[in-house]
């Protein structure tokens, strides 16, 4: 092995260390050095965070550190532990600068050192070092004499001396001999010197500008920072201009016959290429071009200077553009509020606070159901691995989880024994919870918790909620208030028993739309048959509601009213539809936004359109009444009017399918079901089981799609409902109700005489008429059956026999009533006509 290793000689020469690790113990040129700075940097901000850490532990074990502290300055007592972190290096620097010099103001020293370690290792200014030497300096001994002043006038030396530290307390002791109790004043006199003279006060007037300069000059950094962004995006775009450019196709005869370039010679072909700067080249292949030969080359773009934005042509905006730019500047944004400016929201106070406890569940009640569940699951072979329960206001949520194997439709068939075992009102069993791998049993509470109207719209959830159309239902399962946004609905269709809260639901999303909207932002239809559930609505007419032109009353509860309002809906969508056609948006929020930025004309017919909800409080009897006249618009409007901002909220008190109709159905999404009499009236509204096992008085599940959420509906009494109108109701309004478009329905009257032409009847109208009369039904069908007549001839013969005052008018899927009840009448009448 000797062997190998090479002589000395024939090694190769060790390379000499870099000139840069090289010592130089010169004084001045190692304090030059950078990396000499850098590494001072770096402790300077150790020993910040040194001194933050000893001052903090100080604060609270100074006094059990007191003695060692002692002990070591007498050198008596030597490696004894202490309580500060740092040892008795950090006891002793805190027990300095805190106990015996500064107070609690020595932590203003300690940003001093940060930011020169940052400016140092970093080379840059968190905040400007001077100044923050100064002030910290002059309020680290001014806040000690503060501090120092109560600590003396209260003798409380033994226990504040941290407070202020030995200089304020002496201070003050040796002011107070001379003075007494003024030497506060000294102290604050030498404050208002220090402000005058370092802030250049000369009046208070001074002072306030001098605040206000504050914000202007962080505005003005915001400002100057976003010119820079700005900036660098179009030093971008130009990068990216000139690499279009370059990668474009020669330019031909033709088309530079068409050029039309200021300040350009027409012989200089090489003018007529855009500005490059110099730029280092390698030799390509030419590009010919018809009128000569053209070679560029650019190696990197990204070196391209910025100078290309200085030849840049500048932009020029639009006519239309530019007058959007003069009425921003000159009117500011459109605000629709402004309307009625004076408009104050409802308050709370409105609202009554009910006493009401947590629905009271035993953890022994707890114990025994969870025990009653398994009992009964064993009884049927059914093994339970684990349970657990959730409280309610009005329901608790047993969640389990079964066996391996066990098959879940198995539980779901006991559920009348389990409510059997419980002695429950009605369970509901959800197999499997969405989202979860248990299957859920809910069990009514014996003591159930009311949800009052003022929690809910008080909670901070629906006042901080930025929906465009925010409501509050109520509490869910978890006792969390829910919020959600009618507009993302887009339309909700409720259902419910009589007396099982259906029109307190309606109430509710009402007062909570009131609540959070303006009336030039929000506007009710209201369609009210029963006549009597939404008149207290009437006070705020001119505020909230929208009514058909020559109404009498704004709430709709006349049936052919109710048809020609839902047409003047379809046209004012139709209307809306065309406005958003022109300004080139695609729903009324980005119209809105465009209105409001003063970039649609009014003078074309453009305004800002509010939104519309459309509530139908028993739409069974409308349905038994109008019918098909009824439905189709109200299908209209759930299929297209959502983007328009138009929703529906429409209720029914019997949810069959000749009252849900498959149309109706399709185009709801949302469905909200209170407690209804039986199955098939769950299914119809709900697609599927549950509502039938809810408990009443607001127990509700709300369906969005594919999850069913069960909610406590919050409770609002007429009296509070009533407030609330009588508060909108006093303050100033428009003029009128919001107008919708007129219709021009059909004539009515359809049952004069006058109006039958007896010149163009059918010649099988008066057999018609025998055969409707003999049988007293009017209906097309049998005319057709019996008179052979096809179906066109036969509704002919069926209006004519309307005309002529025999049937009354159609009323849907039923037969039309006779009005002539005799056959002696009826010759009496075919001799007249």
């Amino acid at each position: 092995m000797a062997k190998n290793i090479p002589k000395i000689a024939d090694r190769p020469k060790e390379r000499k260390p870099n000139k840069q690790l090289s010592f130089d113990f010169n004084f001045k040129s190692l304090t030059q050095n950078e990396q000499f700075k850098f590494v001072v940097g770096v402790l300077f901000m150790l020993v910040a965070a040194f001194m933050l850490i000893s001052f903090f532990s100080h604060l609270f074990t100074g006094n059990a550190d007191q003695s060692e502290i002692d002990a070591a300055l007498a050198h008596t007592q030597k490696n004894k532990k202490t309580a500060n972190p740092f040892g008795l290096y950090g006891a002793k620097l805190s027990h300095l600068l805190i106990f015996e010099l500064f107070g609690w103001s020595a932590f203003l020293l300690i940003p001093i050192l940060f930011v020169s370690g940052f400016k140092m290792s970093f080379k840059r200014e968190l905040i400007p070092l001077e100044n923050l030497t100064w002030q910290a300096l002059f309020y680290t001994f001014w806040f000690s004499c503060f501090f120092g002043f109560f600590v003396f006038m209260l003798d409380a030396q033994a226990t504040l001396s941290n407070v202020c530290g030995g200089i304020g307390y002496f201070i003050n002791q040796s002011l107070y001999g001379v003075i007494g109790w003024a030497s506060i004043l000294v102290i604050m006199f030498v404050l208002i010197v220090f402000v005058v003279y370092y802030y250049g006060i000369d009046s208070v007037s001074k002072l306030s500008d001098k605040l206000n300069s504050q914000t202007v000059l962080q505005e003005a950094d915001d400002e100057e920072e976003e010119v820079l962004v700005e900036k660098d995006i179009a030093n971008a775009k130009n990068i990216q201009r000139v690499r279009q450019d370059l990668q474009a196709p020669p330019i031909i005869e033709e088309e530079l016959e068409d050029l039309t370039i200021d300040h350009v010679d027409n012989h200089d072909e090489e003018n007529i290429r855009p500005y490059l700067p110099p730029v280092v080249t390698t030799p390509t292949p030419t590009t010919k071009s018809p009128k000569g030969e053209i070679s560029l080359t650019i190696e990197n773009v990204e070196d391209i200077p910025e100078t290309i934005e200085e030849e840049e042509t500048p932009i020029v905006l639009d006519e239309k553009d530019a007058v959007n730019e003069e009425l921003l500047k000159k009117f500011g944004l459109y605000d629709p509020m402004l309307d009625l400016p004076h408009y104050k929201f409802p308050t709370l106070d409105l609202m009554k606070e009910y006493d009401t406890g947590k629905a009271n569940v035993s953890q022994e009640e707890l114990k025994a159901n969870s025990d009653k569940i398994v009992e009964t699951l064993g009884n049927y072979g059914i093994g339970i691995a684990s349970i657990k329960a959730t409280i309610g206001p009005t329901v608790t949520l047993y969640e389990i989880i079964p066996d391996a194997g066990v098959r879940i439709s198995k539980i779901k068939n006991l559920e009348d024994d389990i409510a059997l075992s419980l002695a429950a009102l009605g369970i509901r069993i959800i197999a499997p919870i969405p989202g979860k791998g248990t299957i859920g049993i809910e069990v009514p509470n014996k003591n159930r918790e009311m949800v009052p109207v003022r929690m809910v719209i008080g909670s901070e959830k629906f006042q901080k909620s930025t929906a465009d159309l925010p409501i509050v239902l109520g509490k869910t399962i978890s006792n969390e208030i829910f919020v959600t946004d009618l507009a993302k609905m887009p339309h909700l269709l409720m259902a419910g028993a009589t007396g099982q809260g259906k029109s307190v639901g309606l109430n509710m999303i009402l007062t909570s739309l009131l609540y959070k909207k303006h009336p030039s932002q929000l506007k009710f239809v209201l369609v009210d048959p029963k006549k009597v559930e939404l008149t207290l609505f009437n006070k705020i007419e001119r505020h909230f509601l929208a009514m058909l032109p020559n109404s009498a009353e704004a709430i709709i509860t006349d049936t052919k009213k109710v048809v020609h309002t839902l047409n003047s809906l379809c046209i004012e969508m139709d209307n809306r539809y065309n406005l958003l056609k022109d300004a080139g948006c695609r729903n009324l929020k980005e119209y809105n936004v465009k209105f409001v930025n003063r970039r649609l004309n009014p003078e074309k017919g453009h305004y800002f359109m509010p939104y519309i909800v459309l509530v139908i409080d028993e739409l069974a009897d409308l349905m038994m009444t109008a019918g098909k006249e009824v439905e189709q618009p109200i299908a209209r409007l759930a299929q297209l009017a959502r983007a328009i901002g138009i929703h529906l909220v429409i209720a029914t008190q019997r949810p069959s399918v000749n009252v849900i109709t498959g149309t109706i159905k399709a185009n709801f999404p949302a469905r909200l079901s209170f407690k209804v009499t039986s199955k098939i009236d769950s299914r119809t509204i709900l697609d599927t089981g549950g509502a039938e096992q809810l408990v009443g008085m607001g127990d509700m599940l709300l369906s969005t799609g594919s999850d069913i959420i069960r909610l406590q509906c919050a409770f609002v009494d007429t009296p509070e409902v009533d407030d609330v109108c009588d508060f909108i109701g006093n303050q100033q309004g428009y003029d009128s109700a919001y107008m919708l478009p007129e219709f021009e329905g059909d004539n009515e009257g359809g049952n004069d005489k006058a109006e039958f032409d007896a010149s163009n009847r059918d010649p099988f109208f008066d057999d018609a008429a025998r055969l409707i009369v003999t049988h007293q039904q009017g209906s097309t069908s049998l005319i057709q059956r019996r008179l052979k007549l096809g179906y066109n001839r036969a509704g002919r013969l069926i209006d004519q026999l309307e005309a002529a005052g025999i049937v009354g008018v159609f009323e849907g899927s039923k037969a039309r009533e006779v009005l002539v009840k005799d056959m002696d009448a009826l010759e009496r009448l075919l001799k007249e006509l």
